[in-house]
């Protein structure tokens, strides 16, 4: 009866951290890494950025269902990766890119397993092509103009791949990975725009806290992923 007892109290202390206890613990560590880590001290900036993305990592692992199967892998692979992103990117630009880059399309991979057809979510592509040829334009104009266009090819894979990414998650019907999908796409129009086109006021915090959301929604969204197929269940939009 104790053995029972106790073992009950402790799943029942693990589920409240894995419900609440860690998601508090990576807002804390955001809101530490945006608004309080000194920006001139970079080696520590990185570290504490870091953080975060390890947090969330952990939290998708333990979101994972008991029966993983390929796309949960793929999830955390993208995750691993964007978190190298994180890194590189303060100290080598390209780098950093290609990592993220890499981290999109292990996303894009695993979203099309899930794959569910629906007219108006197939739709979405358009809006996002506009969206994405007015970001590249704009883009490419500033890369010119500042004498940068060695970046101008990696840039327009980038936003082919995040522009694809994001469709593959509205197709999975999966509104956190629909949600975390379209923050991502915010977070890096602001900050390619603010590093390339023109400043943005509070431009690291709008940056920083979409980005977070994102990697979070993206990691939670591993748990409405189940089964072992695209046709299995998930939160998604009225099929038409």
């Amino acid at each position: 009866m104790v053995e029972v007892y106790c073992s009950t109290f402790f799943r029942g202390d693990v589920s409240i951290m894995k419900k609440y206890g860690l998601p508090l613990i990576i807002l804390l560590m955001s809101i530490l890494y945006i608004f309080f880590i000194p920006s001139d001290q970079v080696a520590i900036k990185t570290l504490f950025k870091l953080i975060p993305m390890m947090l969330i990592i952990g939290y998708a692992y333990l979101h994972m269902p008991y029966s993983k199967t390929r796309i949960h892998y793929m999830m955390l692979t993208g995750l691993f990766f964007c978190m190298l992103g994180d890194g590189l990117i303060i100290w080598w630009f390209e780098f950093g890119l290609a990592a993220f880059l890499i981290g999109h399309l292990f996303y894009m991979m695993g979203f099309f397993t899930r794959w569910k057809f629906s007219v108006i979510r197939f739709a979405c592509i358009v809006p996002i092509a506009v969206y994405s040829f007015f970001i590249g334009k704009e883009l490419i104009a500033a890369l010119q103009l500042n004498g940068q266009e060695s970046l101008i090819i990696p840039v327009l894979a980038y936003i082919t791949v995040i522009s694809l990414m994001l469709w593959s998650a509205i197709m999975t019907g999966n509104l956190w990975a629909i949600a975390g999908s379209i923050l991502f796409v915010i977070s890096d129009s602001i900050l390619s725009w603010n590093m390339f086109v023109s400043d943005i006021s509070y431009s690291d915090v709008l940056i920083m806290t979409t980005y977070y959301s994102a990697q979070f929604l993206i990691a939670r969204s591993i748990a409405a992923f189940q089964g072992s197929n695209r046709y299995s269940s998930a939160r998604h939009f009225p099929v038409n």
